[in-house]
C-alpha cells in the first residue's frame, strides 16, 4: 500500500473509530424498532456529523476552494483533532482509492453525512482531471463544493435535502442555482474527460479524475438511507403508538434514495441541450423524492406531543444561530449571493467562434434573455427567513426544486431553439467554449 493510501486511510479510520466511540459513550442507542436502521449519535448528529477539526489546515493551497477543512462547521460538534492532511494525498489516485474504499465500509454514512466532507470529496472528484491538473474550477459553489462532477449534476443530493430538512443545515442544498445552469450550458469538461468518468472500475485504465459516480448519486442501502430517520427517532424517542409512523417515514426515505440514485447518468451528455436534459431529470427525481417523504413526515409530526416537537425542532436551532452569527459566510450567502464575474455571458467569444447570422443572433438573444430571467427567478426564490419545523423546511426544499426545474426547462427550450439554427461546425465551436475557459 502506498504512503498516500496509508495516510488518508489512517486519518479516516481515526475519524471513524473516534466517532464510533463517541456514539457508544454519548449517543441514544441504535435507532428505532430495535435498531433496524443503524444509529447512535456520531459527533453530536446521530450517525452524521463527525466532530473536531478534521484535517485542520489543508496544505498545498486550496482544496476545492477551502483554506480550512474543518473550522466552525466541524468543531461545533465537538470531538478530537485529527491533525493535518496533505491535499496532494487527497487528490492523488491512491488517495482517491482510499476514499473510495472507505465509501464501501460501514463508516461511509458517518463520513458522507457531514456536508463539509461531501463538499471536499466532490471538489476532489470535480477538478483533479480538469485541464490536466488540480485547479479551482470556475463552476465551484461558494461553499467550495461543485454542482457538476463530470456528467453528474448534484452529487449527494439525498444528503443535502435531509441535512436542511432535519438539521436546518443548508450548507449544501442552498448553494445550487443559476451557476449550475450556466455550467450545464458551457460545460467545463471535454468529451474525453466526461467519458473517463463513465468508465467502470473493471474497464482497465481509469481516467485519473474519475470517481465512482454511483457513490455520489445516493446510497440506497437501508443502513445509510435510514440515517436521517434514526436522527429523528433519537430526538423524539417515539412511543409504541408512534413507531409505525416512524417506520413509514423510513420506508419512504429508502424509496426516495433509490429514486435519486436511479437518476444517476449512465452515459455522457456531449451537448449543452443534453446536459440540461440530464439536469432536468435529476431535479425531477429529487422533487418526486420530496413528494414521497413529505406525507409520512407530516403524519409523524402530527402525532408528536409538544415536548417531542420542541426536541425535534431544537435540532436546527444551533445551526440557525451559527448562520445568524456568520451572516457573511459561504453557507449564509448561498443562492442569494451575487453571481461571480466568471459567469458573465460570453457573448464576444460566441460571436468570434460562431460568426452567427441574423437569425442565429436573434435566437441567441432569446437564450441570453431567458437565462437572465432564470437567474433572477432563482435568486428571488431563495432560502426562506423562517422555517422552524422539518415539515416546513421540506416544503422549502420542494419549492426551491420546483423553481429550479422551471428555470432549467425554460433555458433548455431556448437553448434547443438556438441549437437548431447552428451547423455542426458551429455546435462544435459552442461546445469548446467551456473546456477552454480559465479558472
Amino acid at each position: 500500500m502506498s504512503r498516500p493510501v496509508i495516510r488518508v486511510a489512517v486519518v479516516l479510520l481515526a475519524a471513524v473509530l473516534a466517532g464510533s466511540a463517541f456514539a457508544r459513550g454519548g449517543g441514544h442507542g441504535g435507532g428505532h424498532g430495535g435498531g433496524g436502521h443503524g444509529g447512535g449519535h456520531f459527533g453530536g448528529h446521530g450517525g452524521g456529523h463527525f466532530g473536531g477539526h478534521f484535517g485542520g489546515h489543508i496544505h498545498g493551497g486550496h482544496f476545492g476552494g477551502f483554506h480550512h477543512f474543518g473550522g466552525a462547521r466541524f468543531a461545533r460538534h465537538g470531538g478530537p483533532h485529527f491533525g493535518h492532511i496533505s491535499s496532494a494525498a487527497l487528490i492523488s489516485h491512491p488517495g482517491r482509492s482510499a476514499l473510495n474504499s472507505f465509501s464501501h465500509a460501514g463508516a461511509r454514512g458517518r463520513i458522507l453525512a457531514n456536508p463539509m466532507a461531501r463538499a471536499q470529496i466532490a471538489a476532489a472528484a470535480a477538478v483533479t482531471g480538469w485541464h490536466g491538473g488540480f485547479a479551482n474550477g470556475w463552476w465551484r459553489h461558494g461553499n467550495g463544493g461543485y454542482g457538476w462532477v463530470g456528467p453528474l449534476f448534484w452529487p449527494f443530493a439525498y444528503y443535502d435535502m435531509y441535512d436542511y430538512a432535519v438539521w436546518g443545515d443548508g450548507f449544501g442544498f442552498w448553494g445550487y442555482g443559476y451557476p449550475d445552469i450556466y455550467a450545464g450550458i458551457f460545460a467545463p469538461y471535454g468529451y474525453g474527460e466526461l467519458s473517463g468518468y463513465m468508465m467502470p472500475p473493471s474497464g482497465g485504465r481509469r481516467y485519473r479524475g474519475a470517481v465512482s459516480l454511483a457513490r455520489m448519486c445516493s446510497d440506497d442501502s437501508r443502513d445509510i438511507a435510514g440515517l436521517p430517520v434514526d436522527q429523528i427517532g433519537q430526538a423524539i424517542e417515539p412511543t409504541e403508538a408512534q413507531r409505525p409512523a416512524l417506520d413509514d417515514l423510513a420506508d419512504a426515505s429508502l424509496k426516495a434514495a433509490q429514486m435519486i440514485r436511479a437518476s444517476c447518468p449512465t452515459q455522457v451528455a456531449a451537448t449543452a441541450p443534453a446536459r440540461l436534459a440530464a439536469m432536468e431529470r435529476r431535479v425531477e427525481a429529487m422533487i418526486s423524492s420530496v413528494g414521497l417523504v413529505r406525507p409520512p413526515l407530516e403524519r409523524l409530526y402530527a402525532l408528536l406531543n409538544d415536548e417531542q416537537k420542541v426536541r425535534l425542532n431544537a435540532l436546527a436551532e444551533d445551526q440557525r444561530g451559527k448562520s445568524q452569527d456568520n451572516a457573511n459566510g459561504p453557507a449564509a450567502q448561498g443562492c442569494s449571493a451575487a453571481q461571480p464575474a466568471g459567469l458573465a455571458w460570453p457573448a464576444a467569444e460566441i460571436e468570434a467562434r460562431l460568426h452567427p447570422n441574423d437569425s442565429q443572433r436573434a435566437a441567441l438573444q432569446v437564450l441570453q434573455d431567458t437565462t437572465a430571467r432564470a437567474a433572477d427567478t432563482l435568486k428571488a426564490a431563495c432560502q426562506p427567513a423562517e422555517a422552524i419545523t422539518p415539515v416546513a423546511r421540506l416544503d422549502a426544499v420542494g419549492k426551491r426544486l420546483d423553481a429550479m426545474l422551471q428555470a432549467v426547462k425554460s433555458v433548455r427550450a431556448a437553448l434547443e431553439d438556438f441549437y437548431a439554427t447552428l451547423s455542426d461546425e458551429q455546435k462544435a465551436q459552442f461546445e469548446a467554449i467551456g473546456p477552454r475557459r480559465t479558472s
